[in-house]
Formats: C-alpha cells, structure tokens, sequence
C-alpha cells in the first residue's frame, strides 16, 4: 500500500493546489511526514503547530467559546482549526489535529482521543480517532490516519472536477 504522504503528492505535485496543517496533539508529525516526500515545496505552504488554546484562538481563529462548550478535543475545534489555518494560508486544502496523545483527557474525551478534520472545496471533514498506546505510537498513529482522511478527501474531491 502506497503511504499516504506519497498519494498526496501524486494528487497535488504540479496542480497548483496548495496545502497547510494545524497540529495540536501530532505536534508536527503531520508536517514531518508531508515534507519527507520529496518535491512536497510544490504544494504543501506550511503549519501552525497550536499546542497552547491562545494560539488556536489567536492564530486560527478558534471561538473561545467552542473551546469551553465542546472541549479543546473535539470535532468543532479541529474543524475550527483546518479553517483557521486554510485562511491563514491560503492553501487549498488542509488538515488539523486535537487531541489527547497520553494519559490525559477531560470530561468531553478520554486520553488516547483525537479529532481529525480536512477542510478544502467541498467543505469541512471530522472524523474521530482513538489510540490506547504509547504517546510516540500514538502521534504517529494520529499523523497517519489525518493523512489518510486527508488523501480520500482530495482523491474524492478532484474526482469531481
């Protein structure tokens, strides 16, 4: 099976669309896994790695009070953030990720959670991940997953043009 990074390139390499990413709890895996694949400066603009609700407020737009209702891990956040950053940027498409990676949750998800989201043309995708490993393994899970959601969503979407 062809990694996900590597279909993303086939789909934008010489297209002129663009990409970007908000990290949170992949804290720039995401980013790191896009820009082994040689040629990603084509395509692929940059990140926001937004650890801290400040800079998911400030940078990318995120409501205050999305955060205090549905919880910095959740599926309007994410979605939020893949907004946020594909304003930012101007990319075409773009993918973000909140979540627990460890030990921690709140009383909106447990730890080993995380909430994926794409953003491009036909709109806004959230999906819900879980992983109950290491932090490592589970970043690494995390990352490759969001790629995989985010390469479907551009296979689909360009396949309608």
């Amino acid at each position: 099976m062809i990694k996900a990074e590597v279909r993303i390139k086939r789909l934008l390499h010489g297209s002129g669309l663009k990409l970007s990413a908000a990290e949170s709890c992949t804290g720039g895996m995401i980013s790191h896994l896009i820009t082994t694949v040689p040629g990603s400066s084509d395509y692929y603009l940059g990140s926001v790695t937004s650890y801290d609700p400040r800079i998911k407020e400030q940078l990318l737009g995120v409501s205050p009070d999305t955060i205090l209702n549905e919880g910095i891990v959740s599926s309007a956040v994410a979605a939020e953030m893949a907004r946020g950053v594909r304003a930012l940027t101007g990319s075409t498409y773009s993918v973000a990720t909140t979540g627990w990676a460890d030990l921690y949750g709140d009383e909106h998800e447990p730890a080993g959670t995380c909430w994926a989201a794409i953003d491009g043309p036909k709109g806004t995708k959230t999906v819900r991940l879980s992983s109950h490993e290491s932090r490592k393994t589970n970043i690494k899970a995390f990352a490759a997953s969001a790629l995989e959601i985010l390469a479907a969503y551009i296979e689909e979407d360009l396949s309608k043009r």
